[in-house]
């Protein structure tokens, strides 16, 4: 039997942040070598919002690039821009007919999302997480690191699996059910100025995240300026030390120190003597990676083959996947 099937992506909206990294990307890098992976820059979802036409290009081979950076090996891994496949768009409309309105409507995400734009969210908004299904079964994906926030999108597709199968496919399945790969710890690393809000890009407080191409002026200013407490002494899963756990989970995860090896190091130490300690290791966490990066966006011929070649790998599965759905639904083959 050949190797399991991974399928991930990013939107291309704001900086990769250590959320995002910590939480995802070095998930994938950890793991690639044991499957075949399919990483994409998920620029189709990135306008579900409000975005900026003038960057969305730029933003998005920033993304393809920062994966590089952040090592994801060509070895295993094609990379490519999700707009570039036309099948995602393809198979999210065949889906999107077959799924319920109310399961979409039940979106927690939806919810949350629909709340603060108010009179200007988009039907995109809603069908959004069928489009996310599609990006999965297009390429017939095993597993999908997915974070605790993105466990409900992942069990939408699960139900869209079973109910497609069921209505259309049911003597020889034509979908495959994924399954979810979530970090144990890190996998949902929060704000800098809320320890009870998720890290996010759609903050509007820089100070919240730190990027993964912040300076190392911009990081000092940052975790200088994090919300801490009045208590001396540092503890993980102080229900009542959001900010405290949050902080110690970073270090433990860009110092590569387990997790007793931390708590031992920091139980009596205040915030004065931890901050210069989180932040001069966050700076030589992110170091490899912004060197990487820059070197790799200095040669976009470089760049632009990497997803050229992502792109032909990705339409050659893509594309088969979704002759078979057309097939089951009853299109006619062209001629």
């Amino acid at each position: 039997m050949g190797k399991q099937r991974v399928l991930s992506g990013v939107q291309p909206t704001g900086n990769l942040h250590l959320g995002n990294y910590l939480g995802a990307i070095r998930n994938w890098v950890e793991i690639q070598d044991q499957y075949d992976n399919f990483f994409c820059v998920v620029d189709l979802h990135a306008i579900t919002v409000p975005h900026n036409p003038a960057t969305l290009a730029a933003d998005t081979y920033a993304i393809a690039a920062l994966y590089l950076a952040c090592g994801i090996d060509l070895q295993y891994s094609s990379i490519f821009v999700q707009s570039h496949v036309s099948a995602h768009s393809e198979l999210a409309w065949l889906l999107n007919c077959i799924t319920p309105l109310n399961w979409l409507q039940d979106m927690i995400q939806f919810k949350e999302k629909a709340l603060k734009q108010g009179e200007n969210v988009s039907a995109g908004l809603l069908i959004y997480p069928v489009l996310m299904a599609a990006d999965i079964l297009l390429y017939q994906a095993d597993k999908v690191p997915v974070g605790e926030d993105q466990k409900q999108h992942l069990e939408l597709t699960r139900d869209i699996v079973n109910r497609f199968n069921h209505q259309f496919a049911k003597d020889e399945p034509v979908l495959k059910l994924p399954d979810p790969l979530i970090r144990k710890e890190g996998a949902r690393v929060m704000s800098l100025t809320d320890g009870t809000r998720k890290m996010s890009k759609s903050d509007p407080s820089e100070l919240s995240r730190i990027n993964l191409l912040d300076t190392p002026d911009q990081i000092v200013n940052k975790i200088k300026r994090c919300k801490t407490d009045p208590v001396r002494g540092l503890t993980f899963d102080d229900p009542e030390r959001p900010e405290c756990n949050n902080l110690l989970t970073l270090y433990m995860l860009l110092s590569g120190k387990s997790k007793e090896e931390v708590a031992a190091e920091c139980q009596d130490m205040g915030w004065g003597q931890f901050k210069p300690l989180l932040t001069e290791t966050a700076i030589n966490a992110l170091k490899p990676i912004q060197d990487k990066y820059h070197q790799i966006t200095a040669d976009k011929g470089y760049l632009e083959s990497v997803l050229r070649d992502g792109r032909e790998k990705a339409e050659a599965v893509a594309n088969q996947t979704l002759a078979d759905v057309k097939a089951a639904l009853g299109y006619s083959v062209p001629v």
